[in-house]
């Protein structure tokens, strides 16, 4: 084995960088690759985020409507025939947020409101954060009782 005969592995070289502002010699002389005048071709350049060219950016031209607000409370909704299910396999009957975020249902500071959706036969004791008043009177009819928190 001799240094002429090496060569690197297959696939492992890396392309060198592009030599830049090095004389006519490296064949990048003059504008150095970076082309005729122009904002681009000056020192300290940098582009607007968002900058088309001059165009009008598309974070303008979209047009802006409707509110936001910063005070909306999201609920995460869970319906009487989940509840049910959730009783049924597991032999729950007291449900509170704890009970909640263990099912995987809502995270550590979830909020949950119960819908009236389905038939509720299991005499549960529910505490949540909002019952819809179908889900309170399904829940009552049951034997159970909905607390809200």
């Amino acid at each position: 084995m001799k240094l002429h005969t090496l060569s690197p592995a297959k696939g492992g070289k890396v392309r060198q960088n592009k030599r830049v502002g090095r004389g006519q010699g490296s064949g990048r002389g003059g504008t150095s690759t970076r082309g005729h005048k122009g904002a681009k071709s000056r020192s300290g350049y940098s582009q607007k985020f968002g900058f088309e060219g001059g165009q009008m950016p598309l974070q303008r031209r979209v047009p802006k409507f409707g509110f936001k607000s910063p005070f909306r409370v999201e609920y995460t909704p869970i319906n009487l025939e989940n509840i049910q299910k959730i009783a049924d396999e597991k032999g729950i009957t007291t449900f509170a947020l704890e009970t909640f975020v263990e099912l995987g249902v809502i995270s550590k500071n979830g909020k949950v409101k119960v819908l009236g959706n389905g038939e509720l036969t299991a005499t549960v004791e529910i505490s949540a954060n909002a019952f819809s008043a179908s889900a309170k009177e399904a829940i009552e009819k049951a034997g159970g009782k909905a607390i809200t928190l």
